[in-house]
């Protein structure tokens, strides 16, 4: 099976430190730092690129689960959510919430509601992160065209 691999490389203490992510197709590499992370400081942070993991694999899972039920997507945006928070425990992802919207013709939007939670419970990165307390879907049909009956 396929690796991926990224790296950081941080330097310093926690608070004043900072760090840089790479992905390892070197298409990403970013600043980040304990601002960036727990604040509103600029750079990206760890919850930012598992967030961007999880709208990308949500979008290809639902394409996916709509390619074999025969439907053909036009447009998948997805938008995932990663809320970081405090717990007993320390920083933690406490919740995920995922939106997306998709122009697919021909499907009723009740389909598309139950087509777009199989891939919510599919995702590889939504079961790879199964320890987060909650992940949550809001999936809106865009555009649909009218069946003939």
């Amino acid at each position: 099976m396929t690796i991926r691999e990224a790296s950081a490389e941080w330097q310093g203490t926690l608070r004043e430190g900072s760090g840089r992510l790479r992905l390892g197709s070197g298409v990403f590499e970013g600043a980040y730092s304990f601002p960036s992370r727990f604040e509103n400081g600029p750079g990206t942070n760890p919850e930012e690129l598992i967030a961007a993991a999880h709208a990308g694999c949500f979008s290809m899972a639902l394409s996916a689960i709509l390619g074999r039920d025969g439907h053909v997507p036009v447009r998948i945006r997805t938008v995932a959510k990663v809320h970081l928070g405090a717990t007993a425990a320390g920083p933690t992802i406490t919740r995920i919430e995922l939106e997306t919207q998709a122009e697919i013709p021909g499907l009723a939007p009740d389909e598309f509601q139950d087509l777009a939670e199989t891939a919510k419970a599919s995702c590889l990165v939504s079961r790879a992160l199964a320890g987060v307390a909650t992940i949550t879907l809001k999936a809106e049909l865009t555009a649909t065209a009218s069946t003939e009956q």
